[in-house]
């Protein structure tokens, strides 16, 4: 078997690269970051190096070649790490640039606990093996570990069918099976139904492996989410673009039956090609809607990614801003929980980003001027949905406990 410095001199790499060590890595768009080595693996006759970028989401960790690699002392390219001058920000200036940069919260910045249930995580998940998924008509660069079965796992490329979830190893088997695949949408039953916009409720009881594999396929994309056989107390929602051939799924979001903490979203995601379309903004706006039909407030369960954070703070923006706009008077928080089931707390931190919230005798006053909404409206932080739900497209009645229609709701429709 060929050495590990035998596979680098093959490649034409001059150093010697050692794991867990920071070197220069020049990323695919040119630029150079110092990164730490985790792994390697042979692939073919050269060897492939798994590397995460200082400062940056793991989402971004690859495998790259060892030309891509340098020694940061001895190298003369010049390391991009996105250092700020040295200014003083304020709390909501540095979460903004933190999220819009995918800086990865530090070990420091965490509670004890927090810290060392994220180490165990990143323990457990930090090597990525499967590089791509084949899902429709998309190849789709992969970014965080899932927990595939063991033949499955460190497949370089995996095979998943659009409409049944199942995963292959092999194009011959993925070919044969979409011509023999009888399911041209998701399991369950379409709850929604707008021009090409369509969303199913997946119910975990009656389509486990269903909904197993919709969550081997979203921790694809998904960092911290770790749902994936303990599924019966979850309804999936998903949310497919319709045409001739079938529901092509878009993204989805799943939900406790039961949420003692008022946690309308488990776990959310828009595929990346779909992504930047206004579906992301769609599915939270669908989850409160299910919320208000419910009667109930609600929020989506924490941690949320990078990704997720942004989406949602865009969504309460919004939300919250147009009903300012047409609000006259003095409004309190409650008053503003009540009609758009945001939480009180999702909605002050949302106001306090905007900064028209003071704190002020032991409660959150909203102090703002019709101006003051005005420029709001016509900054980035109002930015109205691509999509939105039409509430008479929407069929869906709350089931209690035992599956049937509540009282309420019967009351109601």
């Amino acid at each position: 078997m060929m050495t590990q410095a035998g596979q680098e001199k093959r490649a034409g790499n001059p150093i010697v690269v050692s794991l867990n060590e920071v070197y220069a890595v020049r990323r695919s768009d040119g630029q150079w970051r110092s990164a730490e080595v985790i792994q390697t693996r042979g692939i073919l006759d050269t060897v492939q190096y798994y590397v995460h970028y200082t400062g940056l989401n793991r989402r971004l960790d690859e495998w790259v070649t060892p030309d891509r690699i340098d020694n940061i002392k001895n190298g003369n390219h010049m390391i991009n790490n996105d250092e700020q001058p040295e200014r003083k920000l304020t709390r909501n200036q540095k979460r903004k640039h933190d999220e819009i940069n995918h800086v990865q919260t530090s070990y420091a910045e965490m509670d004890p606990t927090t810290a060392a249930l994220e180490r165990e995580h990143e323990d457990f998940t930090k090597i990525k093996y499967c590089d791509s998924i084949v899902f429709g008509n998309y190849e789709i660069d992969t970014w965080y570990y899932s927990p595939y079965p063991e033949e499955y796992e460190k497949c370089k490329r995996l095979y998943i069918c659009e409409f049944c979830l199942r995963y292959m190893k092999y194009a011959r088997t993925y070919i044969n099976h979409k011509a023999k695949c009888d399911q041209k949408m998701p399991a369950g039953k379409e709850i929604y139904r707008h021009k090409t916009v369509a969303v199913y409720e997946v119910d975990a009881k009656e389509h486990k492996i269903y909904c197993q594999n919709l969550c081997l396929l979203a921790k694809l994309f998904l960092d911290h989410k770790t749902l994936y056989f303990d599924i019966e107390p979850f309804i999936m929602y998903v949310l497919c673009e319709v045409d001739k051939d079938g529901a092509h799924m878009v993204g989805y979001f799943s939900k406790e039956r039961v949420s003692p903490d008022n946690h309308n979203v488990a776990c959310i995601l828009t595929l990346p090609p779909y992504q930047r379309k206004g579906y992301g903004k769609f599915l939270i706006q669908f989850s409160y809607e299910l919320s208000k039909r419910d009667c109930q407030v609600g929020t989506p369960e924490k941690p949320l990614s990078d990704l997720g954070k942004l989406s949602y703070r865009s969504y309460w923006s919004w939300v919250l801003l147009d009903l300012l706009k047409d609000l006259h008077g003095t409004v309190s928080i409650k008053e503003l929980s009540n009609r758009t089931s945001i939480t009180e707390d999702d909605i002050i931190s949302t106001l306090q980003m905007l900064n028209i919230v003071k704190y002020w005798k032991g409660q959150h006053i909203i102090c703002v001027t019709p101006k003051q909404v005005e420029e709001h409206l016509k900054s980035e932080n109002y930015r109205k949905p691509l999509l939105t739900v039409q509430q008479d497209s929407l069929k869906w009645i709350q089931k209690n406990k035992r599956g049937r229609p509540s009282k309420k709701q019967k009351s109601n429709d």
